[in-house]
């Protein structure tokens, strides 16, 4: 009954998320916004959350799940309710800011809950399970906020996001003893930094590709509605493109634990890299609705396998008792490409156009790739 809780939590949640994102995006161009100033609203979500990452996962190490989801969720409906009043630009950026910084201790806590609820095979059922919902809730999240958008404009949609996690509050405080304290080892984890961490290879080798993969993941997420924008796409039709994107992930992360039996969680991991990279590179190509729908959702089964597994190698590789830190260490690396990443992709899609941008995925999520089969080819034997 508590992974089920889980999965409903992060639901609500991601779904909000999800969907706040894109309204954020579309709502800044319809106040005349340009890319460049979209790039520093989406800077916001995670400007802060890469110094409070680290710390978020000492905290859910130390006083279990439910007090962070509880608080980051309530956190989450006043910002989306600060545009709903307030609708300015200038409201979009504080919004934002409030948003990254509830939004990541609520992630690291369901993250490393969700670790902490399985071992071996189970934990790997679990990352893909909890990986299916949020593949769904990419689908269901955009899409829902374009026709919202379509429907009822923008500031009332901001309303309707809010209620998902108003209902992720309201359930934990009915229930409260469902979502349990971490283990005993992992609330007496030893007093060490972030270097202390780093300096663990396998586990850095890990958090690097991770980065590569944000970055092709950012790439979609800013630049898609921003690119479907330009080529005369509707709201809705920039929902759908993307909900083509969040399809591909839940397919694939279904048959993602058959995949890693076969072949290996880092094999795996290089693979789904090397597809997302050859799909940024046709999206500059798709100029219509039909091949955008076609090469989103190519992307979407290249980066599909990658943020679970970066999920379970990121807790297997982590010290013992530090299981927490170690997802908040990889949400630091998450956060601080969700900050940099938009920042450089505008100014770059305003300088140089999409194409070049686009490229340039392509060759990190390469670098990705072939930095995992190189922990592939070099993994040590276990068990």
């Amino acid at each position: 009954m508590t992974f089920y809780l889980i999965m409903l939590v992060a639901l609500l949640n991601h779904t909000s998320f999800k969907g706040n994102k894109v309204l954020m995006s579309l709502f800044a161009i319809d106040l005349g916004a340009g890319p460049a100033t979209i790039g520093v609203l989406f800077a916001m979500y995670s400007l802060f959350p890469i110094v409070l990452s680290f710390y978020a996962g000492k905290f859910s190490d130390r006083f279990g799940f439910r007090l962070p989801v509880t608080v980051a969720s309530c956190g989450i409906v006043a910002s989306l309710l600060l545009p709903f009043f307030f609708p300015h630009l200038a409201t979009l950026f504080v919004a934002g800011t409030l948003a990254g910084i509830c939004n990541i201790f609520y992630v690291v806590s369901i993250q490393h809950a969700v670790g902490a609820h399985g071992e071996g095979p189970e934990r790997m059922r679990n990352y893909s399970v909890f990986s299916i919902c949020i593949g769904v809730t990419s689908l269901v999240g955009p899409v829902f906020t374009g026709f919202a958008i379509d429907g009822v404009g923008h500031r009332t949609t901001f309303v309707f996001l809010a209620v998902l996690p108003a209902v992720t509050v309201l359930t934990l405080l009915l229930y409260p003893a469902m979502l349990p304290r971490p283990k005993h080892q992992e609330r007496r984890s030893a007093r060490r930094g972030m270097l202390d961490l780093l300096g663990n290879v396998r586990l850095r080798r890990v958090l690097i590709a991770t980065a590569f993969l944000e970055t092709g993941m950012e790439l979609f997420t800013f630049l898609m509605p921003i690119y479907g924008h330009s080529i005369g796409l509707t709201a809705s039709q920039i929902g759908i493109v993307m909900g083509a994107f969040a399809l591909a992930l839940m397919g694939v992360r279904t048959v993602m634990p058959a995949l890693v039996r076969h072949s290996g969680e880092e094999r795996v991991f290089s693979l789904s890299m090397f597809v997302a990279a050859v799909a940024c590179i046709g999206l500059p190509f798709a100029s219509s609705l039909g091949p955008l729908l076609v090469m989103s959702f190519v992307l979407g089964l290249g980066a599909g396998c990658g943020a679970p597994l970066s999920m379970v190698l990121s807790y297997n590789r982590s010290p013992e008792g530090r299981t927490g830190e170690a997802m908040g260490l990889r949400q630091t690396v998450n956060k601080t490409m969700e900050a940099s990443m938009p920042l450089v992709l505008g100014f770059l899609s305003a300088a140089l156009g999409f194409m070049p941008v686009y490229w340039i995925g392509a060759l990190v999520l390469a670098c990705g790739g072939w930095l995992m089969a190189s922990d592939a080819r070099h993994k040590p034997v276990t068990k």
